[in-house]
């Protein structure tokens, strides 16, 4: 049976994780370890653990505690589970979005680049995207769409904060993914030269004269496709278009110039994920 602990001091320190600490001093917090992150309702927590990530505590509004959450519970029963009514909990930012349940867990520690793509055949690879809403989005058209793995640039938001696993109802815990390490492989070259070493051939995708459709039949035909997106509002890097194989573009209609990062990679997932089920 975990043991239930109702919060009577909201400066209780075993709370700093989720009312003081912020996502950098969360990710931080075991250094040199893998530090922690929190994970926000029901769905969300439920597909962490299966993931294999270990709870650290959960904390639930009083009303909450019912089937569904005890069933969460009885997984890891040493566990301490904190409780309150709403009322107290919502002195915690963002504590309203939540679906009235946290859980603070521990950090895996991150697969190589080649751990995450061993059996890949379509992947995709984030350039400095920043938006932790957009990195959820995409992670979830990404488990939607056929794509086997997602990597990204040091630069681009962390999957595991708390907004983009929200955003991405979980899925970041169901779609292998790693970060490009800095230390041993620069980007673009060095990336994308690993990518094309086991044996990718790479899309860039951005909206430049010598693009090709994204139904182009050669880049459908692909045996092993990474998927390329860039950050919010300039798009990819020029060095990053150059030095990928193909430069692909989605047309676009009644004079629109482009399209959020995140509904590119759905529209992108859908034509190039889908071709490998489809026999092309």
């Amino acid at each position: 049976m975990n043991p239930i602990i109702e919060i009577t001091n909201f400066e209780f320190p075993e709370l700093d994780v989720y009312a003081r600490l912020n996502e950098s001093q969360l990710l931080h917090f075991n250094e040199p370890n893998p530090g922690i992150f929190i994970a926000e309702s029901p769905k969300v927590i439920e597909r962490a653990l299966n993931a294999g990530y270990h709870p650290i505590s959960f904390l639930i509004e009083k009303k909450e505690i019912g089937a569904q959450a005890e069933e969460i519970f009885s997984r890891w029963e040493s566990v301490p589970v904190y409780t309150a009514e709403f009322e107290v909990l919502k002195q915690l930012t963002g504590f309203g979005l939540t679906r009235g349940m946290l859980c603070a867990m521990e950090r895996l520690s991150l697969k190589s680049v080649e751990e995450v793509c061993k059996n890949a055949r379509r992947i995709a690879v984030l350039e400095n995207v920043v938006n932790p809403t957009n990195v959820g989005a995409i992670f979830r058209s990404a488990a939607a769409l056929n794509m086997d793995a997602v990597l990204l640039t040091p630069a681009c938001s962390d999957p595991l904060y708390r907004r983009a696993a929200r955003v991405s109802m979980g899925t970041v815990f169901q779609v292998p993914w790693t970060f490009f390490d800095k230390k041993k492989v620069s980007w673009p070259d060095g990336g994308i030269q690993l990518l094309k070493e086991m044996g990718f051939q790479t899309a860039a995708m951005a909206l430049t004269d010598d693009s090709v459709s994204i139904d182009d039949k050669n880049l459908m035909a692909e045996e092993k496709l990474a998927i390329v997106l860039g950050t919010e509002g300039e798009g990819l890097a020029k060095r990053t278009i150059a030095t990928c194989d193909y430069t692909v573009k989605i047309p676009m209609m009644h004079g629109v110039d482009s399209l959020n990062v995140a509904a590119a990679s759905a529209v992108a997932f859908w034509q190039l994920g889908m071709a490998k089920t489809d026999g092309c």
